[in-house]
């Protein structure tokens, strides 16, 4: 059983491990519910603080089932202050085009250069993410063909398939519409979308409970 220092929470058997950014993003509705591992922001923080806590957790013998990565993102094209679930995560930092490999493709790593997440949770849209170190905001979404864009997913899923556990992603988008300015501009609708992964994190632990939703 996973212990209560670990982030953890055991829902019909199985062991959810939750990871958040900031406490930015950690608001009251989601407190009730978890108490996530606040990693740091970019893809350097969440790589490191989520592996040095699966690495604790795998010592100890008890991996989570699963990885849920908690958040916000920005978008263009999907609809503000609403939760899509990550199907399908890049690396947009990652550009070893001046050896020959594809933009997006990490050299010599046998993984393609989006990849699928496998578990869904029923009811709430999927969309694909970009995971980077950059705020993206006005022009720079032209060179993306993501629905998303963040600074953390693909780190916390490359954490948690060294230790071959899967992860589950939900984002809210709180930015992209027009230019990041300041960060008022990213946490205008954080209160919101911190209600409404409150209410994805119900839906999860309710699919599991009902065994809809299998993680194997």
């Amino acid at each position: 059983m996973m212990p209560a220092t670990s982030h953890g929470k055991i829902v019909a058997g199985k062991k959810l491990f939750f990871v958040m950014a900031t406490e930015h993003e950690f608001g009251f509705e989601l407190r009730k519910q978890i108490k996530p591992l606040i990693t740091g922001v970019g893809p350097v923080e969440a790589a490191v603080a989520t592996s040095a806590a699966l690495g604790a957790m795998a010592a100890e013998g008890h991996l989570p089932d699963v990885v849920v990565s908690l958040g916000s993102a920005g978008s263009r094209s999907l609809e503000h202050a609403h939760v899509y679930q990550i199907g399908r995560v890049s690396y947009r930092d990652m550009d070893a085009t001046a050896i020959g490999f594809d933009k997006g493709k990490t050299p010599f790593l046998d993984l393609p250069i989006e990849i699928q997440l496998d578990h869904r949770i029923p009811d709430i849209p999927v969309a694909s993410i970009s995971t980077g170190a950059n705020i993206v905001t006005g022009d720079a979404y032209d060179a993306i063909s993501t629905d998303m864009v963040d600074m953390e997913s693909f780190a916390v899923l490359r954490a948690a398939d060294r230790f071959n556990v899967p992860i589950i992603g939900l984002r809210g988008i709180s930015d992209g519409r027009g230019d990041v300015t300041g960060l008022s501009d990213w946490t205008e609708y954080l209160h919101i979308i911190d209600q409404k992964l409150a209410e994805a994190l119900e839906r999860l632990f309710n699919t599991l409970e009902d065994g809809v939703l299998l993680l194997e």
